[in-house]
């Protein structure tokens, strides 16, 4: 199995369970900028937030003071993700973040559960694209770990892929766990190929990640949101930021 090239994979801590807790009243807590800023404190290098059409997490004016947060930490990156046919192109215009992540989810879809397919989705995802680098904005295809769909998504132009990892995590502690090891090593080597960058997110965890960033190479950034959120309600979320970085070390 190709083993990860010895660069260091960037965390990006998505908040949208945050907003999801603080959104049951209507008290404003717990703070959304507040926990970005503690992630980036303990030396996360990014921040995601998905916001959905019915907002029933991270609102925009989430995403609005989270870009004017991170004013403050250059070299530090905002990641917006979202289906660019439903609302995240209104938000990527007026934020301008340094990367778009597009995933086909429908409006009232419970989460993120497969990613683009080529050649079906290539003529309506490819003047997005060109329209988000248009704009400075680096754009990530949420993509199944599909080795032959890695040039596709490279041919609208794309930046990087973000491999869809819970069939990964399913199969973690399972006899299935190096087969899928390898699926994804071979769709990250088929990306890198392509000229494409490789991210990668949904259900990683401290049990699943370290094992995950040293057999798929060239992962350069993870997005992780509901177990670190999850975590951080028993560890804070400083501690539960370094034990991440520290899978990713």
């Amino acid at each position: 199995m190709t083993s990860a090239s010895p660069h260091r994979t960037a965390l990006s801590v998505n908040v949208n369970k945050v907003a999801l807790v603080r959104n049951t009243r209507h008290l404003g807590i717990p703070s959304v900028t507040r926990a970005a800023e503690l992630c980036l404190q303990a030396g996360a290098q990014g921040i995601t937030v998905h916001p959905r059409p019915d907002e029933r997490h991270i609102r925009a004016q989430d995403v609005l003071e989270l870009a004017e947060l991170m004013k403050a930490w250059p070299g530090r990156e905002y990641n917006i993700e979202g289906n660019p046919s439903q609302n995240l192109m209104d938000f990527i215009r007026q934020v301008r973040p340094h990367q778009a992540t597009f995933v086909p989810d429908s409006e009232d879809q419970f989460t993120s559960d497969h990613g683009w397919s080529f050649p079906q989705d290539a003529e309506r995802l490819a003047p997005l694209v060109a329209e988000c680098k248009a704009l400075g904005v680096r754009v990530s295809l949420f993509m199944d770990p599909v080795p032959a769909q890695m040039a596709a998504a490279r041919a609208v132009d794309a930046d990087r892929v973000e491999l869809y990892t819970e069939p990964y995590a399913a199969a973690w502690g399972t006899p299935g766990q190096a087969a899928q090891l390898q699926q994804y090593a071979a769709a990250a080597q088929a990306a890198l190929d392509a000229g494409l960058g490789v991210n990668a997110g949904h259900d990683l965890n401290r049990d699943n990640l370290a094992a995950f960033v040293r057999q798929v190479p060239g992962v350069a950034e993870v997005s992780i949101g509901h177990a670190l959120i999850a975590d951080a309600l028993e560890l804070g979320y400083a501690q539960t930021v370094r034990a991440y970085l520290a899978c990713l070390a």
